[in-house]
């Protein structure tokens, strides 16, 4: 594909300010006029790209410049973008907030530049008049290598409020782009880790997309819009192929000496940067009916995209299947992926699975490989919330008043399905839940940092853990796991 696709970023001054509805509402409405359109989201969120699902047609991305390093946002935003008319990406925080201590690294504004892509500011007028124009301008001259193409005014009063904006954005040379009046019916519920996702409230989330793209087709100039898209840098790499990595030989593991101190004190520090570089050897693997399982329904909607592109890449038969509703594993499961989602609002129904937990059980048992993360780390449990959950781990779990929220520099401590000792990731964590233990007798990560840590599970095939990972920055996960399908 050309890498020239038109692209814009939309972002904004702070959380709240309205970029998920004009994000959304500007993809469906683009789609609407029939153009395919690509959805992007920065950052680790799981739950947006669900909405953008539903406004474009196609898969939502995330594109993380901490979790899958700077060099790999431009692949897979092509990747993504493959045969697009436009692409869409909504930003993260605030448009400079990066990560913790990292400077602009996984900012909005960090991914904007390595997509050379144009930035919509979206900006909460609804208490502010002349001075939208200094914080416009501020946010527009911080950083020169950062284009603000444009502005979108959200919750706009009235008329005179109107012209009183615009009156004082005239003095800060950024065009405005669009004009949003508040709204009740783009409004989505939320809870404690954020939006509603997609798969408990479909019809509602279909509605409330519809809602976003009517109040943004009124109020923006969508020529204006795809003329600024229109306006967006070539792009010199070439698009993430899930084959080509997955055929890849491995890259060799760190030195000693960058790993730092023995496994069970995992050392602090920053992470070593990713080298980049196309793989040697392309080519997918033929699909030989060897089955892996993937958790989904509305208990396990967090999930990357490219976990399953390359689980298929490496040979695997990737079947979804609900822990709600299933009482059996897929027919051949010979192994089982447990990502991210909500199974503390879903515990009573988990819990009254009995047949499910029990086939999981049985199936970690056999010496089958698990992966789980978050969600499947509580699901795995030996209760959750007092409730009876699969006892495959003897620990149990329940929520708590605290949010855990962070990236995390992560070394494997030992060998386990997933990985080597001393394979270096990085996650990130979202929770409001506690495991007891934190850890089992090998835990499966050490957790760098000024606090380190061990964290998780490796128990047989069992890998358990906290911490979401994306397998694109380390496509070998998938090979792994799949080879140990196939022998185990």
């Amino acid at each position: 594909m050309s890498a020239s696709v038109p692209r814009l970023v939309v972002a904004a001054p702070s959380s709240g300010s309205g970029k998920t509805t004009v994000a959304t509402g500007l993809m469906a409405a683009f789609a609407a006029r029939g153009l395919a359109v690509s959805p992007h989201k920065v950052g680790p969120d799981y739950i947006d790209p669900g909405y953008h699902a539903l406004a474009t047609g196609r898969v939502g991305r995330n594109l993380d410049a901490y979790l899958c390093g700077p060099e790999l946002v431009g692949p897979l935003f092509l990747h993504g973008a493959q045969g697009c008319d436009i692409a869409v990406v909504e930003g993260v925080m605030g448009l400079y907030d990066g990560a913790a201590g990292e400077g602009e690294l996984a900012s909005t504004a960090h991914v904007a530049k390595l997509l050379r892509a144009p930035v919509v500011l979206v900006v909460d007028a609804s208490s502010q008049s002349r001075s939208v124009a200094a914080l416009v301008h501020g946010f527009a001259s911080w950083d020169p290598e950062v284009r603000v193409g444009g502005v979108i005014l959200n919750k706009v009063a009235s008329d005179r409020h109107e012209e009183l904006l615009r009156e004082a954005l005239e003095q800060a040379g950024v065009p405005v782009l669009g004009v949003l009046r508040r709204a009740a019916q783009v409004d989505t519920p939320s809870r404690h880790l954020g939006l509603v996702p997609v798969a408990e409230r479909h019809a509602a989330a279909v509605e409330a997309v519809a809602a976003m793209a009517a109040q943004v087709s009124e109020g923006c100039d969508l020529d204006a819009l795809a003329g600024l898209a229109r306006s967006a840098g070539a792009l010199s790499s070439a698009a993430w192929d899930a084959a080509e990595v997955v055929s890849s030989p491995p890259p060799p593991l760190p030195s000693p000496s960058s790993r730092g101190s023995a496994p069970s004190t995992p050392p602090g520090g920053s992470a070593a940067p990713r080298t980049p570089g196309r793989p040697e050897r392309p080519g997918p693997q033929a699909p030989d009916g060897l089955v892996v399982a993937v958790a989904g329904g509305e208990a396990f909607t967090f999930s990357y995209a490219e976990t399953t592109e390359l689980l298929t890449a490496a040979g695997a038969d990737v079947v979804t299947f609900d822990p709600l509703r299933d009482e059996e594993l897929p027919e051949g499961t010979a192994g089982l992926v447990i990502g991210g989602g909500f199974p503390e609002v879903y515990a009573s129904e988990l819990s009254a699975n009995e047949p499910l937990r029990k086939a999981v059980a049985a199936l970690a048992a056999s010496g089958a490989p698990v992966a789980a993360e978050c969600a499947g780390l509580l699901y795995l449990c030996r209760e959750l919330d007092g409730l009876p959950m699969c006892g495959v781990l003897d620990a149990s779990a329940r929520m708590t008043e605290r949010l855990t929220l962070g990236y995390r520099d992560a070394v494997a401590l030992g060998d386990s399905v997933l990985a080597a000792a001393g394979t270096r990731m990085r996650g990130h964590e979202f929770h409001r839940t506690a495991v007891e233990p934190g850890s089992g007798t090998e835990p499966a990560w050490g957790v760098r940092g000024p606090r380190p840590r061990v964290e998780g599970f490796v128990e047989r095939g069992v890998h358990a853990s906290y911490l979401h990972t994306h397998w694109a920055s380390e496509p070998g996960v998938a090979r792994r796991f799949v080879e140990r399908c196939r022998t185990s």
